[in-house]
């Protein structure tokens, strides 16, 4: 599970850098976010062993590598955005998103399933990985204010816009989910998942996106800032609640 959940941050990282102004944004902090993948990276390659499991039947023979490259992508980014090669740096990032791509295909796809539930799972995984980078990225981007006061207020609106994007996708993927399967929620623990996915994972952070874009009409970078975080919070509670509710019933929620 952790390699798995590393996997999805790196991913949703990344393919957030790709959608932000960059050139309104200060090279350090893409060397920081390169740093924080690098970190991402080596936990997943060092957790990899417990991936193979019978819910997640992959080898780490098919991941380790994928983590391991992508790990010395962010580090060669991390270089290249101290060096202020912007264009490199950029390559670097996209380049990290392919490999993260990649890796929650692998965990996403079962043997013996229907194409299009793999399709689904995959949407599902792609979805849960958007809205938990997303929000990392955008309370990561509101910290480096304090560190650069003076930078255009857009990336830091733009990190909220795509925030408020992961929401309703990951919206609509849980609610296509519940649909489908609404027959296998029982009650007591698996009622209690599925309402902290829900609550905390979904509405909690809808209502804070709100909030974010509001409160940066003041162009006030630190309150939006400290919103975020609690997105951060909420977006992992209810992305690790459907975890164990895809765990337990089998059906990525």
């Amino acid at each position: 599970m952790i390699a798995q959940f590393a996997a999805r941050l790196i991913f949703g990282m990344s393919l957030t850098w790709a959608f932000l102004p960059q050139e309104k944004i200060s090279s350090g902090f893409f060397r920081i976010q390169m740093l924080v993948v690098l970190g991402l990276g080596v936990l997943g390659s060092l957790t990899a062993n417990a991936s193979n499991t019978s819910l997640t039947p992959i080898s780490p023979s098919a991941i380790q590598p994928l983590f391991i490259t992508i790990s010395i992508l962010a580090f060669l980014g991390s270089v290249f955005w101290t060096l202020e090669r912007r264009r490199a740096g950029s390559w670097f990032g996209n380049a990290i998103a392919f490999g993260a791509l990649a890796l929650i295909v692998l965990f996403a796809i079962r043997p013996a399933t229907p194409i299009l539930m793999n399709l689904f799972r995959v949407d599902s995984e792609a979805a849960t990985s958007v809205i938990l980078g997303v929000t990392m990225v955008a309370m990561l981007l509101g910290h480096w204010y304090l560190t650069a006061p003076t930078m255009s207020h857009d990336p830091l609106q733009r990190a909220n816009q795509l925030f408020a994007i992961a929401v309703l996708m990951r919206l609509v993927m849980s609610a296509i989910a519940l649909a489908m399967n609404w027959q296998l929620v029982g009650s007591g623990t698996t009622l209690t998942w599925l309402a902290l996915r829900w609550i905390a994972g979904i509405f909690g952070p809808a209502l804070l996106a709100v909030m974010v874009w509001r409160i940066l009409k003041y162009r006030n970078t630190q309150a939006a800032t400290g919103v975020l975080f609690v997105g951060v919070i909420l977006t992992f509670i209810g992305e690790l609640s459907a975890t164990l509710l895809t765990r337990e019933l089998g059906v990525p929620f």
